[in-house]
């Protein structure tokens, strides 16, 4: 339902994209009484939340995202009956496995003892850093899930995050831990950021994973991340909302009257929107803006078919929907390294995701997918097949035996799916200082325009599947009112 401050509404909104933001934006609009339809440039709703046999038929692949701490941990989506639309997440034994050179693995176990106990000589550091965060992810997520800018509710809590969350990465593993395979674990967390281990702030993604994993898990939904659109959509159905689906909107002429434009896109495609339409709704100074935003490195992407589950030299790999595939804290910082400073890592970092383990409903009976991908620069054209799947066999011997079909997706493919992934780009753009604070512009989401709306993971707080992004730019919106449509 709207929030108290979110009156209700009349008149009609249009939203462009039903990624999950798009979707959250839609329905804030629908439960304050607005008529809503959803314009999608795709057959498919969820965007980069898609499931599709990319390999071979009966092999169900998640485009983009698999794993997801922020949407079963997001505050938006735990306010709607998700479960009563066919969502259902499944939680892996360990949350993470993380394997060496040794033939061992650690694994971040979601039990908080438990992972203290794993941790050994690093354990009651380890507890120290993320039990104040994980016991209290219902007052902090709120706070860390909105514009950077703003008095939080809980500023001591945010504070004690923020003295350790403003450090690099490789300064708070080193500081705080003293073995090695916790340093990596760590490093391998906050190497979701998608920036130079060594730059301020990406300690913050460590610790917001780490907690995460104590707090809410890692889950997989089951059926794949489409489970988590088709949710969304079908709960938007049920308000009275509309999507159209293989409708690409290139101009906002395209659109039918509307009192509000809610834009699922990133500040290229709405510059681009603008620029098709005969009276340019931006101001000069906005498109500057926009045209200054910088996109971060993208991604190379591998999906499989396999014959049987990937034969890790570490057992404990196989009670973890998630692996991380990097070797030592140093070999993940140099990965990183060498993406964000526009060179092909050598021995790239690799994200490995294993849904079957867990969900046989998504390859026929007796057979598997996985699903793998490694940062590279912003739009690279390096083939980086043979880099990836020889971090997948230093682990796992015997890998390229199972393959029974892959589906590379490189920066640009990856972009031809979804728009929004510019050059490859999963995160919506970069993570700098600038882009943390002001995202995508001082104006976050207001445009120029008094009734357009920005929504994407190019607002705060950024990239992940959440629906924060969308349902904090409808409630804006909202609370600003519907102004009257300029004249014809």
């Amino acid at each position: 339902m709207p929030q108290a401050s979110e009156s209700r509404r009349s008149g009609k909104a249009c939203v462009i994209g039903a990624g999950p933001n798009g979707l959250a934006a839609a329905i804030v609009l629908a439960q304050a009484g607005m008529e809503v339809e959803v314009f999608e440039a795709e057959a498919e709703v969820g965007g980069a939340a898609r499931t599709m046999e990319l390999t071979l038929p009966g092999f169900r692949h998640d485009f983009g995202s698999a794993v997801h701490p922020f949407a079963v941990g997001s505050p938006f989506f735990n306010s709607l009956p998700l479960g009563d639309y066919g969502l259902e997440w499944i939680h892996s034994p360990a949350t993470l496995a993380h394997p060496f050179d040794d033939g061992t693995a650690v694994t971040l176990e979601g039990d908080l003892g438990q992972a203290e106990a794993t941790f050994g000589a690093d354990g009651k550091a380890w507890r120290n850093l993320m039990q104040p965060l994980a016991t209290r992810w219902a007052d902090m997520a709120p706070d860390l899930l909105r514009p950077a800018i703003g008095w939080p509710k809980h500023p001591l809590l945010l504070a004690h995050f923020g003295l350790h969350a403003l450090l690099p990465a490789t300064t708070l593993a080193r500081w705080r831990f003293r073995e090695e395979r916790t340093q990596a674990l760590f490093a391998g967390l906050a190497a979701h950021s998608v920036l130079d281990l060594n730059r301020p702030l990406t300690a913050s993604f460590g610790l917001v994973f780490g907690a995460a994993a104590h707090a809410v898990g890692w889950p997989i939904p089951r059926g794949g991340a489409q489970s988590i659109a088709n949710a969304l959509a079908a709960y938007l159905a049920h308000l009275g909302g509309r999507i159209t689906t293989s409708t690409r909107i290139r101009s906002f002429e395209d659109l039918p009257a509307c009192d509000l434009t809610l834009c699922d896109i990133t500040p290229r495609q709405l510059l681009a929107l603008a620029g098709e339409t005969a009276r340019d709704p931006l101001k000069s100074s906005y498109r500057r803006q926009l045209g200054a935003y910088k996109y971060g490195p993208g991604a190379f992407k591998v999906d499989y078919a396999l014959s049987r589950p990937i034969p890790w030299n570490s057992p404990d790999c196989l009670r973890a929907a998630t692996v991380h595939l990097g070797g030592s804290l140093a070999e993940i910082e140099a990965s990183e390294a060498a993406a964000a400073s526009g060179r092909p890592a050598e021995k790239p970092f690799v994200l490995l995701a294993q849904p079957t383990l867990f969900d046989d409903s998504r390859a026929p009976a007796g057979k598997h997918i996985a699903w793998a991908y490694c940062h590279v620069p912003n739009g690279s054209t390096e083939n980086m097949l043979d880099r990836l799947e020889g971090q997948i066999e230093r682990f796992a011997a015997g890998f390229r035996d199972c393959i029974l079909a892959r589906h590379v997706s490189s920066p640009s493919s990856l972009e031809a799916m979804d728009a929004n992934l510019v050059g490859g780009d999963i995160g919506g753009g970069g993570v700098n200082l600038r882009q943390f604070l002001f995202r995508p512009t001082w104006r976050q989401y207001r445009t120029s325009a008094a009734n357009i709306y920005l929504c994407s993971s190019s607002t705060p707080p950024g990239g992940g599947v959440h629906g924060m992004c969308g349902a904090n730019a409808a409630r804006l919106a909202l609370r600003r009112g519907t102004p009257p449509l300029p004249p014809p």
